[in-house]
Formats: structure tokens, C-alpha cells, sequence
């Protein structure tokens, strides 16, 4: 009896030593698995973290352009992941030529003033997006009309004659030099205009009165002195106009026409002379002309 029973003890101690090591087959084989189902988990970015979402894959920063905006907008890059960043921080991709070589900026972000050395606030123009840029076009103010054409402007007066003739429109009754032994000099010193008593008679050019009275032979008379130093005497007024020593304009009347002196009619007898003295005389009409005086 107590033979069968130590029997049945050491059978039953066998026993339970072969189902331990069975037991720790087992377990190893399961930790076994466990590990390799880690290490694929985890080799694949699917690591379980009790009472939290399943993890995702490592994320890549992007740079943001200083003083345009704290984020960054998705890049056309699959395999980088894009995220929201506190503050502007230059980090460079990996195979990247710069740190800003992948910078993109998110189209709904307002952009930021930025500031120029005198202080003034200025836009990122170079990075606004394409509507905010039109809008700036479209605000721009239109341009001035073209102005309105002026009228043509009145022509300017045609200055005053210079020269003028003694006697207007007078005609010529008779000439200079013809021979006449009744003359002391022997021919016409000067050229009678054929005009009545009380005619105007008209200064020849700007002058200066040398004289202005009686004259001889010749009547009432009025000598001027003319710009080049000549003479123009004037003979047989019935009145005078001027005095010695004035100044006159061209065109300005000097008297009248009459038939005082040595006169057998109303007339103007009319000289040119180099030096105020008788017979010292010039062709009036050619002088006269020469000038561009009018009114013959």
C-alpha cells in the first residue's frame, strides 16, 4: 500500500514537471510573436498607444516667409506631410537647395504690413494673392481726360508802319529835279503833292523838329530830323502842329497843307536833305520808298 502510493506520488510529480515545461514552450513561443508583431508595428507607424489614436507618420516643418503669416499652405509633395507652426522659423528640408525653397503661402491668409525704413507701412505686394492683386488694379484711379483743344489764338496786330508818306493818297503834281530857271538852283529841289488847304500832313518817321515857323520863300514850314540823320522839310503850311525841339512818331501830324510863301496854289512842297541847308537835296519819292514808307 504505501509502495502504490509512493508510485502514484512520483507519477503525478513527472506529470505536472512535463505540462511546466509545456507551459513555458508555450509562453516563449507567444512572446515570441508578440515581439515580431511589435516590431512590424512599429517598423510600419502603427504603434497602439493605450487611450490615444494611432500615431501618424513623422511630420516635416515647413518655412514661412518672414512677416507674411505664421502658416504654411500644402505643398505638392506627397511625401512630407504639411503643419501649422507658432512663429516664422527657417528650417531647411532635407535635399533642399535653401530654407525657403519650398515656402508657399496659404491663399486665404491676409497679409501683413510690412514696414520700410522711413517707418511707412507698405503691402507684401510680391505676395499677394492673384484676386487681391486685381482688386488693387481695379481701385486705381482712371486717368485724366485728355484736355480740351484751345481755340487758335488771334492773331497779333501787324505792327505799325515805320515810314509813312507826308500825304497820304495825295497825288503828285510835281516831280523832283525837273530844270527851272525860276528856282535859284535851277530845277525842282523837292516834290509838290497836289493837296487843299487844311490837308493833315504827317510826320515821315520817328523825328525830332528842328524847326517849325516861318521859312522865306518857302511859308510857314517845318523841318524834322529823321532816324538816319537826314532831313524832311515841309513848305507852304497854312498851320502848324509842333514845335521846336519836340519829339514825333511816325504818322503823326506835324500840320496842314497850304499856299503860304512863294506858292501859286494850295500844295505841299516836300524835300529830303542830307544837311539842313537849300539845295543839299535827295529824290524824296526813292527815298522814302527805300524805306517801305506807305500811302503812295
Amino acid at each position: 500500500m504505501t509502495t502504490s502510493i509512493r508510485h502514484a506520488a512520483q507519477a503525478h510529480r513527472a506529470a505536472a514537471r512535463t505540462a511546466a515545461r509545456t507551459a513555458g514552450s508555450l509562453l516563449a513561443a507567444h512572446r515570441t510573436v508578440a515581439l515580431w508583431t511589435g516590431a512590424l508595428a512599429i517598423g510600419s507607424g502603427a504603434l497602439l498607444v493605450p487611450g490615444t489614436a494611432v500615431a501618424q507618420p513623422a511630420q516635416t516643418v515647413r518655412p514661412t516667409t518672414p512677416g507674411s503669416s505664421v502658416f504654411t499652405a500644402p505643398e505638392q509633395d506627397e511625401r512630407h506631410a504639411t503643419v501649422e507652426v507658432a512663429h516664422p522659423a527657417a528650417y531647411e528640408l532635407p535635399h533642399s537647395a535653401s530654407p525657403q525653397a519650398a515656402v508657399s503661402i496659404a491663399d486665404n491668409l491676409a497679409l501683413t504690413p510690412a514696414k520700410t525704413e522711413d517707418g511707412a507701412a507698405t503691402e507684401a505686394h510680391e505676395h499677394a494673392p492673384a484676386a487681391d492683386r486685381s482688386a488693387e488694379r481695379s481701385e486705381a484711379p482712371a486717368p485724366a481726360p485728355a484736355p480740351a483743344p484751345q481755340p487758335e489764338p488771334e492773331p497779333a496786330p501787324a505792327p505799325a508802319p515805320s515810314w509813312y508818306s507826308p500825304a497820304p493818297g495825295a497825288k503828285i503834281s510835281n516831280p523832283y529835279g525837273g530844270k527851272n530857271a525860276g528856282y535859284a538852283a535851277g530845277y525842282h529841289t523837292g516834290t509838290d503833292f497836289a493837296v487843299s488847304t487844311g490837308t493833315p500832313l504827317l510826320a515821315v518817321a520817328d523825328a525830332t523838329v528842328v524847326s517849325a515857323g516861318r521859312g522865306g520863300a518857302y511859308g510857314n514850314e517845318v523841318v524834322l530830323r529823321l532816324p538816319d540823320g537826314k532831313f524832311a522839310e515841309y513848305a507852304h503850311l497854312s498851320s502848324i502842329g509842333v514845335k521846336a525841339g519836340q519829339t514825333v512818331k511816325a504818322g503823326q501830324q506835324i500840320g496842314k497843307s497850304g499856299s503860304t510863301g512863294n506858292s501859286t496854289g494850295p500844295h505841299l512842297h516836300f524835300e529830303i536833305r542830307s544837311v539842313n541847308r537849300y539845295a543839299a537835296v535827295i529824290d524824296p519819292l526813292g527815298y522814302l520808298k527805300a524805306h517801305g514808307a506807305v500811302g503812295f
